[in-house]
């Protein structure tokens, strides 16, 4: 089974100073991202003379307020990263698949993509409602993230227009895609492992079957412009943790494993493409497996940390 939830073991005192820990991360949050907004929205004048500084001060809007989400976590509340499997190069342009159990996945993606220098050059896959979030929503809207229904046809036309937008301008991007389509939750694991009994595929214990419809296209279109595609596997210590836990200051420790793939290694026909993330996630439910027996990654697949 999938890992249950990071249990509360605040009592007292400590429960105390983490909620207010959490409010005032909250609102220091919360208040700085309003603040970015406003810039954003200023920015709007550049676009008609340069898109090119439009979209730089955007990038360096969102790695600036990113980079304080994962400044916070590391010197406010002490999280720790533990990061093994392939060391990857610092000017890829790569799509990144990755296991989705909460949504403190975000801030990891954060951290791994600020030790690498690339926080601006994020982009997601994100439920089309998001962009009316204000703060989050507003600010994606300036990055070129994909606000998805979750329906192929009818995004299609336009994330294939977001994809020529990347190439014609020479974006840099680290496009993060939660191929699962959903949190992984028990009645969500029980469907994917009906389906996988039906369909001949291993079933998962620790994953959903991910959706290739999306990953093929958007590799496919990007392929003479990527670089790599990254398989990012988070590991919780304990349980899986709320991004109030978070932000209150509970988890201390996240171990992420990457592996990367070159593209120019990747299947070239649509159906072997999708296979091949099948078995990717295949690889990563067996990965989780001996995670959760041994309490770490290998420190390269089939080594020991």
């Amino acid at each position: 089974m999938s890992l249950g939830p990071l249990p509360n073991r605040r009592r007292g005192a400590s429960l105390l100073i983490g909620t207010l820990q959490g409010c005032l991360g909250a609102i220091f949050l919360g208040s700085t991202i309003l603040f970015f907004n406003g810039l954003q929205m200023l920015s709007l004048v550049l676009r008609p003379f340069s898109h090119e500084a439009f979209r730089r001060f955007n990038s360096w809007a969102a790695g600036t307020w990113w980079g304080l989400c994962v400044q916070l976590s590391e010197f406010f509340y002490g999280t720790r990263l533990v990061l093994t499997g392939d060391d990857v190069p610092h000017d890829d342009n790569a799509v990144i698949v990755l296991n989705h159990q909460s949504m403190t996945d975000i801030p990891v993606v954060l951290a791994v993509a600020h030790g690498k220098g690339r926080l601006g050059d994020l982009k997601w896959f994100v439920k089309d409602v998001v962009k009316y979030v204000p703060g989050i929503g507003w600010g994606m809207l300036f990055l070129d993230c994909l606000f998805i229904k979750r329906n192929w046809t009818e995004d299609r036309d336009y994330v294939l227009r977001v994809f020529e937008k990347v190439i014609r301008y020479s974006v840099p991007i680290w496009l993060v895609s939660f191929v699962e389509g959903t949190r992984v939750r028990p009645s969500k694991l029980a469907h994917s492992q009906k389906y996988a009994r039906e369909n001949n595929l291993m079933p998962p214990q620790h994953v959903l079957i991910p959706r290739t419809k999306g990953f093929v296209a958007s590799v496919q279109s990007l392929r003479d412009y990527l670089d790599a595609v990254y398989d990012f596997t988070i590991g919780y210590v304990e349980g899986v943790p709320t991004i109030w836990q978070w932000i209150r200051g509970d988890v201390q420790r996240v171990h992420v494993h990457v592996r990367r793939y070159a593209v120019d290694q990747l299947p070239r026909e649509d159906e072997a493409l999708s296979r091949w993330l099948l078995r990717i996630f295949e690889e990563k439910d067996q990965l989780l497996s001996r995670y959760y027996e041994n309490g770490s990654f290998p420190a390269r697949d089939g080594t020991s940390p």
